[in-house]
């Protein structure tokens, strides 16, 4: 059990959180959520002891054994797969080093083999014998072959190392798991994996994350950062925001209700003050105005940006048709023979392993690359607007500010026009002047977003669109897509993105080839696994 005990943190004279008491049992999965900036990942180091509270204390028993995923992809470029995912439980680790160090000794004598007895034992008690075992039982839950198992860290593609270090934080059973972004860069299959994994986990599990499906999957309780406080509530996020959606309205109709009434007596004591036969009435009526104060709502922490795609002009019959498409890239056949047509009414994800693969034919589609064989066809009624999985081009050599960067791409250049629409994407004040350089990952998705809604196209095609941003604005870009009444060839690793907005179904293997499949993504995974 972890008991937080009136935790505050300040950092330069304003509280992050403050007087926070909360509880966090065995059994249950707890999901941290909270605007960008709220403070969940600085959360999870105090809890994990990184970092000092200001104030109060974080009281978790000295048996308890906790492990936490390291953001520090190159930490152990040093050793072996097997050591790295081991070292999730350093005590074993420390154990099998000193094993390895008397075991090597020319003058082992009898001390030495008393200390090897008990390390002997200690080692079975931690189940040591099945180290390796349990090891390779993660790889393959985390889609890495057990052939690297003893391969070095440093040979390693950085998304591999990411699984690994994943695998390094649920190895061995740990008491408390704490996880920052766990399904950050792993393919869908793999983060299906671990949400079985993390539902069948006995101890406690304390995880940030920006995947909707998984923290519906995976969580018991919510844990809200908003307002500076930190609080509790029991179910899955998709609970929590109704929940949470239902209370706001209630608070407004609530303080509607007493804006009316306050208006109703004010207009009474106005008309009837001055007559004498009703100031009695008209002073207990202002008395009652004095006590029906408007409970203040307050100011969350959360913004949602308006991402909504209009169309210019209605699509025709013919949208796209794609013949025999193949293209190698250094010497690998990414695509191998691709056909296949888009219909009027297609939101088609693109899913898999094979993102190089999403990314070369989108890159194909939009003009970017020819292919190596093969031709495609856009309809004469197609207009497309490109969201590109690397937008670096648009910004990093540009000193622009945000406001005329924007300004290149509308047909309205006025100030006005473009403050208003910034500020629906949550740009607001000085920080339309901002050059967009030096623009977070975020920001740079809105603008791209901003850039795409100007154009008023009726295709879009969009590669991990949600890549950076956080749950308000995923929630926001999911709504704009499914309300958008045109066409869609979109690439996503998040589920409930990808099974709210799909109608259409492709995935490309690491052969190039491709499922075509017409329904939605949970069908398709029902489909796919009946195969």
């Amino acid at each position: 059990m972890i008991h937080i005990q009136n935790v505050s943190l300040n950092f330069s004279g304003q509280d992050l959180f403050s007087h926070v008491d909360l509880k966090f049992l065995p059994g249950n999965c707890y999901g941290v959520i909270g605007a960008n900036g709220a403070g969940k990942s600085t959360f999870l180091r105090i809890l994990s002891g990184e970092l000092e509270p200001s104030s109060g204390e974080i009281v978790i028993d000295k048996k308890t054994r906790m492990s936490v995923l390291k953001q520090n992809h190159y930490a152990y470029e040093e050793f072996t797969v097997l050591d790295t995912i081991i070292q999730g439980n350093p005590r074993l680790y420390e154990i099998m080093k000193q094993k390895d160090a008397l075991y090597a000794k020319e003058d082992f004598n009898e001390e030495d083999g008393n200390l090897a007895a008990e390390l002997e034992a200690e080692f079975a008690e931690l189940n040591g014998w099945d180290a390796e075992t349990d090891a390779s039982r993660l790889l393959q839950g985390l889609g890495i072959s057990t052939n690297q198992l003893y391969n070095s860290m440093k040979v390693l593609a950085d998304k591999e190392r990411i699984k690994v270090l994943l695998a390094q934080a649920l190895f061995g059973k740990p008491d408390i798991i704490l996880l920052d972004e766990p399904t950050n860069h792993l393919d869908l299959s793999s983060v299906s994996w671990l949400e079985d994994f993390l539902m069948d986990y006995e101890g406690t599990i304390i995880v940030v994350s920006h995947d909707r499906h998984f923290l519906n999957h995976v969580c018991t309780h919510i844990v809200d950062i908003d307002y500076h406080k930190i609080k509790i509530y029991v179910g899955n996020y998709d609970f929590w925001y109704q929940s949470s959606t239902l209370m706001q309205k209630m608070l407004r109709d609530q303080n509607k209700k007493k804006e009316d009434k306050i208006k109703e007596l004010q207009n009474f004591v106005s008309r009837f003050s001055a007559n004498k036969s009703k100031s009695k009435q008209a002073t207990a009526r202002k008395k009652l105005i004095d006590k029906l104060t408007l409970e203040e709502m307050p100011a969350s922490t959360r913004r949602y940006p308006f991402v909504g795609f209009s169309i210019d002009r209605e699509l025709g019959k013919e949208i796209l048709e794609v013949r025999n498409l193949s293209k190698t890239i250094d010497g690998v056949k990414i695509l191998n023979d691709i056909s296949f047509r888009v219909n009027r009414e297609d939101k088609i994800a693109f899913v898999g392993e094979n993102e190089l693969a999403n990314t070369t034919l989108f890159r194909i589609l939009m003009g970017e690359i020819e292919p190596d064989e093969g031709s495609y066809k856009w309809g004469i009624s197609t207009s497309q607007s490109y969201f590109p999985k690397d937008n670096s081009k648009f910004f990093d050599d540009c000193n622009l500010s945000i406001i005329s960067w924007l300004q290149q791409y509308s047909s309205d250049d006025s100030d006005t026009y473009l403050r208003s629409f910034l500020g629906k994407m949550l740009f607001s004040g000085d920080d339309v002047l901002k050059p967009v350089n030096v623009l977070s990952g975020g920001e740079k998705v809105r603008c791209m977003l901003s850039r795409m809604m100007m154009f008023g196209a009726n295709t879009l095609v969009l590669d991990q669109p949600t890549n950076h941003l956080d749950l308000e604005s995923i929630t926001a870009v999911n709504n704009g897509m499914m309300d958008f009444k045109g066409v869609i060839l979109f690439s996503s690793f998040d589920h409930q993105f990808i099974d709210t907005v799909a109608n259409r179904i492709i995935e490309f293997d690491f052969d190039g080839r491709m499922i075509d499949y017409t329904g939605s993504y949970e069908e398709f995974l029902e489909y796919r696994a009946g195969k």
